[in-house]
């Protein structure tokens, strides 16, 4: 692999960009990488970035390219709909079409509100809790990252997890007073917060995957919706990137529990950009123009977007009965698969997975069910994998505290050849161990 063009990118992009990239977790810091590589377009299963290097890409935008990069009816759609403009800045038919396909997979949300980000859904999401219950405190747990409003980033995960650290600089006082926090799984706990009834809502990622995938249970959500109904608690569940990737009704589909209000992000969009909160028809009728909480955005149901989303959302709603089962088949053979190698080159290993994504943590735990078990895996083994895998043409996440995500448009051929290179670097991880 060359990266010189990539190397020549990253020396201009750091003069004019902080860091030289527009999201932390793309600088590959934490692999143990000087530079990033740019990718300059997409294809099914692959990138390829300005060095002309291909790779098979697990990163898929981070979910949402389920179907696999630029897929023939999504781009069919988006051609169409920018022939007729980019942007109006005015209601579309379209918006609405999209609006119905996207509840009619998620029959919690009687009504739906489009953003431009995933970010912004939850941020609203709080928002219009905290006006319906009339509380001002918010309950999260941590290691989970909902997007980079200034409440939900006390004690989060991905990016702020993978540069070492779980809080931002230039959060006030007052809103660290306000988001108050637990350790995912605890019960008691959460119990003891919400009895206070002082908290509006409890946020949460139902299928935890910005510390790494880690796995929920149908008895602890259902003991989340159990405890918020006895104190007046509103429920968000975070879909964000379980969102149509585990079911296509998302983890509330799955494990059968239906939260207040839900957040989804740009996989409603094709991975073009676009979120939504939704729920229940009495919470979002509290958001401007018929209630009294203001939410607005030019770009929110934008119609490039929207279009993409119908168009995605309409193929996986078509294919549902064999469209989940491939991909959990494909998540099943190539994570089976890995723990054979690890067990070949002796080298510890847990692998979580769930639908079509999976994390490997390199630890010799039984089990990784919380942010201190993720934070304790190994480091320099997980870097050694990612290099291993992007030298040899295959991206996996720059980061021990992401999920691999599978697509549909990952062949057979796909997932044998990044076998073949996850064996590559289990032998130099177990060389490393003396073995």
């Amino acid at each position: 692999m060359r990266y010189s063009n990539s190397e020549k990118i990253y020396e201009k992009a750091v003069k004019i960009i902080p860091g030289g990239v527009n999201s932390p977790v793309r600088a590959f810091k934490s692999v143990d990488k000087t530079y990033p590589i740019f990718v300059n377009r997409g294809k099914g299963s692959k990138i390829y970035d300005e060095d002309r290097n291909e790779y098979i890409d697990y990163i898929c935008s981070w979910g949402p390219l389920i179907l696999g990069h630029n897929n023939e009816r999504v781009l069919k759609g988006v051609r169409e709909a920018i022939e007729l403009g980019s942007s109006f800045g005015l209601p579309t038919k379209m918006e609405v079409e999209l609006a119905e396909l996207v509840c009619k997979c998620y029959p919690s949300m009687d009504m739906i509100r489009f953003t431009t980000s995933g970010t912004e859904a939850t941020m609203a999401a709080v928002r219009v809790a905290r006006a319906f219950t009339n509380r001002n405190k918010i309950l999260k747990f941590e290691g989970c990252y909902h997007g980079h409003s200034d409440s939900l980033l006390v004690s989060s995960g991905s990016g702020l997890l993978t540069d070492g650290y779980q809080d931002s600089n230039g959060i006030t006082e007052g809103v660290l007073k306000d988001t108050l926090v637990a350790p995912f799984g605890n019960i008691q706990k959460v119990k003891e917060i919400l009895e206070t009834k002082e908290v509006a809502c409890l946020i949460m990622e139902p299928v935890p995957a910005n510390m790494g995938l880690i796995n929920s249970s149908k008895e602890f959500l259902q003991a989340m919706r159990d405890i918020c109904d006895e104190t007046g608690t509103l429920l968000i569940f975070d879909e964000v990137i379980s969102g149509f990737r585990v079911a296509l009704g998302g983890a509330q589909e799955y494990y059968g529990i239906t939260p207040d209000i839900t957040t989804l992000g740009k996989i409603i969009g094709g991975g073009y950009p676009v979120g939504a909160f939704g729920g229940k028809k009495e919470i979002m009728d509290m958001i401007a123009p018929v209630g009294r909480v203001y939410h607005a955005g030019t770009l929110s149901g934008n119609p490039v977007a929207v279009r993409a989303g119908f168009e995605m959302v309409s193929h996986l709603l078509e294919n549902r009965e064999t469209l989940y089962k491939e991909l959990e088949e494909k998540v099943i053979y190539m994570t089976d698969s890995i723990e054979k190698i690890a067990k070949k080159y002796d080298v510890p290993i847990k692998i979580n997975k769930l639908g079509s994504l999976f994390t490997i943590f390199f630890s010799d735990l039984d089990e990784i069910t919380d942010l201190e078990h993720v934070i304790n895996s190994n480091t320099t083994h997980y870097s050694i994998y990612f290099n291993t895998l992007l030298d040899n043409g295959v991206v996996a996440p720059p980061s021990k505290y992401e999920a691999h995500f599978v697509s549909v448009a990952h062949t057979k051929e796909d997932l044998d050849r990044t076998l073949e290179v996850i064996d590559m670097a289990f032998k130099k991880i177990g060389e490393t161990n003396g073995k």
